[in-house]
């Protein structure tokens, strides 16, 4: 189905012709993906849903979410704490209600109709729990209104839900007024937290405490209040979303027209000044123009388009989107972009702006195809800054939208991408787990809400044909977590808004999801030449040729591979040639140290031969010559920081033996002697045992067993390069050893290599890894459950489909929709749940000290789970058992010091 175009009939009679044989190109283009392949996409995409729900309710439910690692639920308080990403879990059974409208949407009534019985029958929303306003808004708020849109909608069409009272309607307003309480601040905006039983305020409710909350945070309840006041008829509830919006527009920089990214909520003033479209402010921008398109009000466009300009001549960068700082919006803030913006090209095609929505899903696109996902944060010259990939949906949202837009045949390959990657790296037995290093593929024991709630969503409108949908998806608005909400709640009662000022313009556009009763709230009257420009796609970008998408794609795929593409700037700091790159800089270039002086950086000498530069703006040429300056010290920072990262790179232990078949990948920490795994095209395969004796600090007892194994050593005792010279002895092929400190793990620990002993280690020919106390027990557990583990050490985990070439691919690894069913019949229970039970623990005498030399690693790598034991056991001590079962109880902790730590950087 092609976009329509919405034009004042004066104009449209000159452009007519051409705008046909250009949609009708566009549509010609769309067909060049055969049907029958699409359908077969399109299953997939179903396919892989069934596999996530399904192990969610077979293993989770009534938990918030499945650890698909462990294969069970993550339950509150019975985890370790992740700090702030813990927050959307409430004991509500979060995963069901934010799938609810999922399963409406691929058909799956009858799955719908059960969820909702269960949903009315087990979950309670007055848990003493303290939970995120913003996300219980958009993920359980908007999974009620979502879900009671879908039945209402099955109840009308008179097959399904007829027993349907507004019940899910009922608990959504119960919610909200739990939620209201948060809004009891002077300014509007809400406090980032409420206690779903007790409300904000009071030694009971653990909460009042908080300052400061995020822009999206206190900006993206407009579509959920709004619609549950308009369902409802009490108003209440879009007053105080409103009120909120009012209060951040009035905040905002007055000359930039930009915000900053964190306010605080008594004050008003900005906590962070740094601006981008990104973490933080994402969906602030995204709501705006939504809430015109839902709810009607010409005051939400108007905002938008002014905030829009400015992003458009400040933050955007084609096909680059970085921070500035809102009262210097010339000077960036940072020199890498976090993959939450990945949205923006999909809001771009909903305003109208084509053009620059497809250089940055290129670029985007580029990105992905390095690292097989997009990194949580990436830098100006497409490096992995922060490593971590929780099965984000954004990049498959632009993906969706812009196809609607182009009907370019493109994008449905841009798609296969995506679930190519998904199954092949984040497909595991009972679901899929997200990224923790997208640089060495391995795993977190986490699959949000999110991820069924949107990314199946979008994957299955970019495959389904027009008649493969339950409903007309343009009667709905997709809020930020794809919950489908009515365009007729437009016609709803609602508060009377305040009437823009009397100078204010504001100009029509037509959207993809523009309804006819909001087109009709313009007349004719209202388009004048001006409005044209704001049509929807945005006419001075129409593609003159079929070949425009491709011409704009093809310099950034290009780029992404070589160096950034940044935009020209004629001018040398204070004079008119471009500014001096921190990449580019040599300490012994005369020209360089001149453009240094001009800048107002100094160099100076150190005793130990190393180099120090320091900036005082004040003796800069000028001023945009110390806005250069500026940038080339945070530029060279960030290089500096980069390459004592790039020192130290994590390497993958991929369990490949049955049941696991390549899905499960521990991250391990290098030694700087033995094989380099990064040189070796294949790395090194073969199954493990247990060294005896564990610490391998002597000539091993059971040599004749390691022999052509990789052996298990615990660390302690003695120096790593003893450890890997006596396993060699023994005819070991590659060593692992593990971490005696129980407790620990990559996911709260940074990465260490392991250093040699003082001595010339040439002698040690063969690899050696190091897990942390986690990684290292599921491994253990395996060994114990299974006997025979087969494990790969390599830089990064290996495509399953390589490591089994020419042999029948264990499970059949899913390259197809039907591809399942094998190994899925292969005992949920027993080949992925791994009964913790029966984890023992090696009793050895843990006197000696430790006294390895152990280099920290800057970049916390990735972690992940599965179990494992030697054919010989040692002995077990019942108590210490016990307690490494309550330790592998523990939860893989989220790096959410990614986020947190992006915070540190800029303040």
């Amino acid at each position: 189905m092609c976009t329509v175009l919405w034009f004042r009939p004066a104009t449209m009679s000159a452009l007519l012709f051409s705008l046909l044989l250009l949609l009708s190109t566009l549509c010609r283009l769309g067909q060049s993906m055969s049907r029958e392949e699409k359908l077969k996409l399109r299953n997939q995409v179903v396919e892989m849903f069934d596999h996530a729900y399904s192990n969610y309710m077979d293993h989770a439910y009534p938990a918030d979410e499945l650890m698909p690692l462990t294969c069970r639920g993550r339950v509150r308080g019975l985890e370790p704490s992740r700090g702030d990403v813990d927050d959307a879990l409430g004991m509500f059974s979060l995963t069901l209600i934010d799938t609810l409208d999922t399963l409406v949407l691929l058909n799956k009534t009858a799955e719908f109709e059960a969820a909702v019985r269960r949903v009315l029958k087990d979950v309670r929303l007055d848990n003493d729990v303290v939970v995120s306003v913003f996300e219980t808004n958009i993920r359980v708020l908007g999974g009620l209104l979502g879900g009671h849109s879908m039945a209402v909608m099955l109840k009308d069409a008179g097959h399904y839900m007829q027993w349907y009272q507004d019940e899910l309607l009922h608990m959504a307003k119960d919610l909200g007024l739990r939620l209201l309480p948060a809004f009891n601040t002077s300014s509007g905006l809400p406090y980032p937290r409420v206690n779903l039983k007790h409300g904000v305020r009071g030694p009971e409710s653990r909460t009042g405490t908080e300052t400061d909350t995020c822009t999206a945070c206190a900006g993206t309840i407009i579509l959920e209040f709004a619609a549950l006041s308009r369902f409802t008829g009490d108003p209440v509830f879009e007053v105080h979303a409103r009120r909120a919006l009012n209060f951040l527009w009035e905040k905002r920089q007055r000359n930039s027209n930009l915000v900053g990214t964190t306010i605080n909520i008594h004050s008003g003033e900005w906590v962070r000044r740094d601006s981008g479209v990104g973490a933080g402010i994402d969906s602030y921008y995204e709501y705006l123009l939504k809430a015109y398109i839902l709810l009607g009000d010409d005051l939400f466009l108007q905002r938008f388009n002014i905030h829009y300009a400015s992003i458009m001549k400040y933050i955007s960068q084609p096909p680059l989107l970085l921070d500035v700082h809102i009262h210097k919006p010339l000077l960036p803030a940072r020199t890498w972009m976090d993959s939450l913006l990945a949205f923006f090209p999909g809001l771009q095609v909903l305003k109208g702006d084509i053009r620059p929505a497809i250089e940055t899903h290129e670029m985007l696109y580029q990105v992905t195809k390095k690292h097989n996902f997009l990194p949580e944060a990436f830098t100006t010259d497409f490096r992995v800054h922060w490593a971590q990939h929780p099965l984000r949906p954004e990049f498959a949202e632009s993906t969706y939208f812009l196809y609607k837009a182009t009907k370019d045949p493109y994008y449905l390959e841009v798609g296969r991408t995506v679930l190519d990657n998904l199954n092949r790296f984040a497909r595991v037995p009972c679901g899929f787990a997200a990224m923790k290093d997208v640089r060495t593929g391995s795993h977190e024991d986490r699959m949000d809400s999110f991820f069924l709630a949107e990314m199946f969503k979008y994957l299955f409108l970019l495959f389904a044909e027009e008649e493969d949908l339950p409903f007309n998806v343009e009667d709905y608005i997709f809020t930020t977590e794809a919950h489908l909400l009515p365009l007729s709640l437009s016609l709803s009662t609602a508060p009377r808004a305040p009437s823009p000022p009397a100078n204010s313009t504001v100009q029509a556009e037509s959207l993809p999801h523009l309804s006819t009763s909001v087109k009709s709230l313009w007349s004719e009257e209202e388009l004048d030449d001006s409005n044209f420009d704001w049509t929807c796609p945005n006419t001075r970008l129409l593609f003159p040729d079929p070949a425009f998408p491709r011409n704009l794609r093809d310099p950034i795929r290009s780029a992404v591979d070589k160096s950034c593409p940044r935009p020209a700037v004629h001018r040398e700091p204070g004079m008119g040639r471009p500014p001096l790159r921190a990449q580019d800089f040599m300490a012994n270039n005369p020209d360089h140290l001149e453009l240094l002086r001009r800048m107002g950086v100094s160099l100076i000498h150190l005793k130990d031969g190393r180099v120090q530069l320091v900036q005082h703006a004040t003796q800069a040429v000028s001023a945009v010559a110390a806005e250069d300056g500026m940038r080339f010290m945070q530029e060279m920072m960030e290089l500096s920081s980069q390459q004592q990262k790039e020192q130290l790179p994590p390497r993958a232990v991929q369990i490949i033996s049955h049941p696991f078949f390549g899905r499960v990948v521990l991250t391990a920490g290098p030694a700087q002697f033995g094989t380099d795994l990064s040189k070796s095209i294949t790395g090194v395969r073969g199954f493990v045992t247990v060294a005896e004796p564990y610490s391998g600090c002597a000539e091993l007892s059971n040599a004749a067993f390691v022999q052509g194994r990789i052996a298990l050593l615990q660390r302690g005792q003695c120096m790593f390069a003893e450890k890997a010279r006596h396993i060699m002895k023994a005819g070991a092929i590659g060593g692992i050893v593990i971490d005696d400190n129980e407790g620990s793990s990559s996911d709260t620990a940074p990465l260490f290599q392991m250093a040699g002993d003082g001595r010339n280690t040439d002698d040690v020919t063969l690899p050696l890894l190091f897990l942390f106390y986690k990684e290292g027990n599921i491994l253990l557990e395996a060994l114990k459950e299974y006997r025979e583990v087969e494990v790969l050490l390599s830089d990064k985990a290996r495509d399953r489909a390589s490591i089994f070439k020419g042999k029948p691919l264990p499970g059949i690894l899913l390259e197809s929709s039907g591809d399942a069913h094998e190994e899925d019949q292969t005992s949920p229970a027993s080949s992925a749940t791994l009964d913790r039970s029966h984890v023992s623990t090696v009793e050895l005498d843990e006197s000696a000290p430790d006294n390895e030399e152990v280099t920290p690693e800057e970049d916390v790598g990735p972690a992940i789970k599965r179990n494992p034991e030697p054919e010989e056991e040692p002995a077990v001590d019942k108590d210490s058992s016990s307690k490494s079962v309550k330790a592998m109880m523990a939860d893989w902790r989220e790096d959410l010091e990614a986020f947190q730590q992006m915070e540190k950087d800029e303040l």
